[in-house]
């Protein structure tokens, strides 16, 4: 179902990947009245995953970045299937945490999780600005560099 959002992101010229399956026992994603809530999504791309290993050792802070968005690109996909492919069901990016796998001492990971938040105000606007965590881990799933989880609300 082609719509506004849809439109959006094909001008932007981004294409949303097919939506992961868990890797675990847990499911992508839940809907509890007018919210969706969106498990945890990592650096998978079209290849597998991406960015494997560090930021602040192995990648940048604009990588960490890179890194994020591709997260905030699986969640808006886990998002689509929540709402039955009809992303114009969204009415808002409700709350964003990222987890940032960095090096002791590592203190951006604002600004590391800025490349998911960033995605969800290109796409959804001002319906895209939300509350959220930005936190340091020791170690993410199969040493990713980044993971980000997600609460919107739908129509």
């Amino acid at each position: 179902m082609a719509g506004r959002i849809d439109a959006k992101l094909k001008d932007l010229g981004i294409t949303l990947p097919k939506a992961a399956a868990p890797v675990a026992n847990y499911v992508p994603y839940v809907v509890s009245g007018n919210l969706v809530f969106i498990s945890g999504q990592v650096t998978v791309g079209p290849s597998g995953l991406e960015y494997v290993g560090h930021v602040g050792k192995d990648f940048t802070v604009e990588q960490g970045q890179a890194a994020a968005r591709l997260c905030a690109m699986n969640l808006v996909a886990q998002l689509r299937e929540a709402c039955g492919g009809d992303l114009d069901r969204v009415k808002r990016c409700v709350k964003l945490t990222g987890f940032v796998n960095a090096v002791p001492g590592f203190a951006h990971h604002p600004e590391v999780i800025n490349g998911a938040s960033d995605f969800m105000v290109q796409v959804f606007g001002d319906a895209g600005k939300h509350a959220r965590a930005a936190v340091g881990a020791g170690s993410l799933p199969r040493n990713v560099a980044v993971e980000v989880d997600a609460i919107f609300e739908i129509a």
